[in-house]
């Protein structure tokens, strides 16, 4: 294990940068994204020896601009899951609790950049992996527009809803590699926003506290909107589609975990006319959620309902409710660290913007974090064996 939160699973100590707006900055990238003459297997034990012979398009802009490409973390199997307890390279420990997931399927990147072992990590977000693992590791994520990020490199989750994306310790650090590696609009955001009611997600007590309080540093009161199908609903049919699209990418390929062949057949077994009913929803919610941040200027949520958990307690199912609708709409989405809870763990609240309006969603995501000066470092920040 090269640290003790088994986030990084090949590190390259000679890896230099050089000169540029990144230079100097230590990032370091999840195992399902290429860079040349590192592992690249996705966290899928039988592709372990797979070395990539080429830089991905977002290493490729990192390395332009001086960044120091340190190494590759751990993830979810296949990029399929949030708990990052990965059976073939290992569970990942949130550097905020021991023993306790990072989220994911992004885990070794939240990890690795909450405990300051590099200053910003890629990751991929399917339905929320940058964004999950973020908002448990108390940091900062940042997922791109669907068409405003670059996926050569990639090894898909699924390719309509995939958007590579970083995470940082402040929000300077993640503009600067979000500018760098993904198309960046420069319109501001105009509108008071809206927030979800009548979701149908059960929220934990703390996380609400948390996301109350954010409201209320908003420079206008958000209107307050719902969608026409549940929030699990939607997750649901997003999974489906991730899973039909998995099943044929993995096909044949042999080791891989019983958790992960169960996942995998729930796409290819689905009855037709209801596999069509969750096409329609992805459909609808695609234009539903474009339409609120058009009308209102973004959509603001808490990141996940829940908080970080146990690595002895099952994955909790509606972790990705909040989080999947941006990945649907194809809008950019930040999480930030917006408060604690009532025993110490990190709490995150998202806001969803327009796409061409980077620049503004991260502005707003600054006043937000001015405000609540929520962002604090694991007390065993930078530890390693």
């Amino acid at each position: 294990m090269i640290d003790r939160y088994n986030a990084f699973l090949y590190r390259d100590d000679n890896a230099s940068g050089g000169e540029g707006a990144l230079a100097g900055l230590t990032i370091g990238v999840k195992a399902n994204i290429s860079v040349k003459g590192m592992p690249f297997h996705a966290g899928v034990g039988a592709w372990e020896g797979r070395v990539a012979d080429a830089d991905a398009e977002v290493v490729k802009r990192l390395r332009a601009e001086g960044a120091v490409i340190s190494g590759i973390l751990n993830m979810e199997e296949g990029a399929l899951g949030a708990k990052t307890d990965n059976p073939h390279f290992g569970p990942t420990q949130n550097p905020h609790r021991e023993g306790y997931s990072p989220g994911g399927s992004s885990g070794g990147s939240g990890a690795a950049v909450a405990a300051g072992l590099c200053d910003a990590a890629l990751g991929t977000d399917t339905m929320g992996s940058v964004r999950i693992p973020a908002a448990h590791c108390g940091v900062y994520g940042f997922k791109p527009a669907t068409d405003r990020v670059r996926q050569d490199g990639l090894i898909p989750a699924e390719p309509l809803l995939d958007a590579i994306g970083p995470l940082a310790r402040d929000l300077d650090t993640l503009e600067r590699v979000a500018r760098v590696m993904s198309d960046f609009g420069e319109a501001d955001i105009a509108g008071p926003g809206a927030t979800l009611v009548e979701h149908g997600v059960e929220v934990e007590p703390d996380v609400t506290k948390v996301f109350e309080k954010a409201l209320s540093v908003l420079p206008a009161q958000p209107k307050q909107t719902s969608l026409s199908e549940s929030n699990s609903r939607i997750r649901f049919a997003g999974f489906i589609k991730t899973s039909l699209n998995m099943a044929a990418d993995l096909e044949g390929v042999k080791g891989l975990s019983p958790n992960l062949r169960k996942l995998l057949t729930y796409g290819p077994d689905r009855p037709e006319k209801k596999l069509a009913l969750d096409m329609d929803v992805l459909n609808q919610m695609q234009f539903e959620v474009q339409h609120i941040v058009k009308k209102h200027g973004f959509l603001i949520l808490p990141t996940v309902p829940n908080t970080a958990f146990p690595h002895s307690d099952p994955e909790p199912a509606a972790q990705a409710d909040f989080t999947c609708l941006a990945n649907i709409a194809g809008l950019p989405a930040i999480s930030i660290p917006a408060g604690w809870t009532r025993d110490g763990l990190p709490v995150g609240i998202q806001i969803i913007g327009a796409g061409r309006a980077e620049a503004g969603l991260f502005r707003l995501a600054r006043h937000i974090d001015n405000k609540l000066s929520a962002y604090r470092a694991p007390q065993s920040m930078g530890e390693t064996t």
